[in-house]
């Protein structure tokens, strides 16, 4: 084989890989779009992230908050993603330097892990996903458990922080509910964000 024809098989694979993570990955509901960092680290910040916190990664990606959350802050991190290539990803991250004593990968469905071990919740997801989990949230997280969302919020809950600039929210559970919480979330109030993409 020529160098030029092993050159356009290469990118062939390239293109075809670039267009599965990009537009297939839709099929598994999981359009990707990563997390800036600026707002991976405002939303870890918000959530108080400390030492030996677990927390959930829901919708995990290529991991940046994952690894943010393990290195800089400390946490136990569990990511959980849907979509094989990303799955491959994170745990090829994590076998090349990634903390592995306080990270674990799951590879399977956001609807259906089980929430009670987690302190903190991560999400940045499209609000169809978040709707369907207010519920288990709701019915699976210990008091005091905090839930910090980027760009969407979790419908019908109050937020105890909202960044306009970033577009970061975050809530503690039952507070977030309205019932017991020190604000009424009225100064966190921001315009709702545009329709999903």
């Amino acid at each position: 084989m020529s160098l030029a024809t092993t050159l356009y098989v290469l990118g062939l694979v390239a293109v075809a890989v670039v267009a599965y993570f990009l537009y297939a990955s839709f099929v598994f509901g999981a359009g990707y779009q990563p997390t800036p960092a600026r707002v991976v680290r405002r939303m870890l910040d918000l959530a108080e992230v400390r030492p030996g916190d677990t927390v959930y990664d829901l919708g995990a990606g290529t991991g940046a908050i994952v690894f943010a959350a393990a290195r800089t802050y400390g946490a136990r991190v569990v990511g959980v993603e849907v979509e094989p290539l990303r799955v491959l990803i994170l745990r090829l991250r994590l076998w090349w330097g990634g903390p592995r004593d306080r990270v674990t990968f799951v590879w399977g469905n956001i609807f259906e892990v089980d929430l009670r071990p987690a302190r903190i919740v991560a999400v940045f997801l499209w609000p169809g996903a978040m709707e369907r989990l207010r519920p288990r949230f709701e019915s699976q997280l210990s008091p005091g458990a905090r839930v910090v969302s980027h760009w969407h919020p979790v419908p019908g809950w109050i937020p105890e922080v909202a960044d306009s600039e970033l577009r970061v929210y975050f809530y503690r559970w039952p507070a977030a509910q309205g019932g017991d919480s020190s604000t009424d979330g009225s100064e966190a109030r921001i315009p709702p964000p545009p329709p999903a993409r």
